[in-house]
């Protein structure tokens, strides 16, 4: 059996600040997926494989759902945390905790997003 997580969504208030942010600090392209009523997407995708281990997602945007602290939280694989950080205040985030031994797990930070989600970092270095 893989990893037990094979999709996650991060609920945003402000649908292009989050995708904005994410973008910056990843530096990633996120793909818009089209809405069946012909809306503007509130709905975008991080690269992945589905076929692959691990887990990839989404950033969404969706009335009963609510952005914020408090909830399930997610780590982000990096090289390297310090580069990935060193872009979250610039893209609007805060550093809630910054880059941290955690033994033999490696190193982990915590940071909030635009939306005010915390999400994780994670690295072996």
């Amino acid at each position: 059996m893989g990893n037990p997580v094979n999709w996650f969504e991060i609920y945003t208030s402000d649908y292009q600040r989050a995708k904005k942010f994410y973008s910056t600090v990843f530096k990633v392209e996120l793909t818009d997926l089209p809405t069946p009523d012909g809306k503007p997407a509130t709905y975008c995708t991080f690269p992945g494989d589905m076929t692959g281990s691990g887990s990839s997602g989404a950033l969404s945007k969706m009335d009963m759902m609510k952005p914020g602290p408090g909830g399930t939280m997610i780590y982000f694989h990096t090289e390297e945390i310090l580069t990935e950080q060193g872009r979250v205040e610039a893209a609007g985030g805060k550093i809630m905790k910054p880059k941290m031994a955690i033994g033999e797990y490696g190193f982990i930070a915590i940071i909030e997003d635009t939306e005010g989600n915390f999400i994780g970092l994670h690295s072996m270095k």
